[in-house]
């Protein structure tokens, strides 16, 4: 009876230490493309990462609730910051709105959608 409930154990650390990795695309002004990737771990939320290749903008957001989105701040390497929010459609795509200071608003999308961008 050890041995199964052992080996149950450690499935269950093994699954909660795993991060999944998604593609991330984002939208800003006169539709200039980022892209990158975000890694969502199961009990600490995650983290996004994207480039355009002059300017590169990150975020982290805490695990997503029962209503299924998440909010983040998002800071960028040319001095921008924002408060982003996205939605999931399903556990690994989904998208939504990024609110940058300046007033403008950038559009966020992860899982596959973002490899059509």
């Amino acid at each position: 009876m050890k041995l199964p409930l052992t080996l149950v154990s450690l499935a269950v650390l093994g699954l909660s230490a795993c991060d999944i990795s998604h593609p991330v695309a984002v939208v800003g002004p006169a539709d200039t493309v980022y892209r990158g990737s975000a890694t969502a771990t199961f009990l600490e939320g995650g983290w996004f990462q994207v480039s355009n290749g002059a300017n590169s903008c990150r975020g982290h957001y805490t695990p997503a609730s029962e209503a299924r989105t998440v909010t983040f701040p998002v800071r960028c390497t040319n001095g921008l910051k924002g408060i982003g929010k996205a939605t999931y459609d399903t556990p690994r795509a989904g998208g939504g709105e990024i609110l940058m200071q300046d007033g403008t608003e950038w559009k966020f999308i992860f899982g596959r959608g973002a490899l059509g961008v």
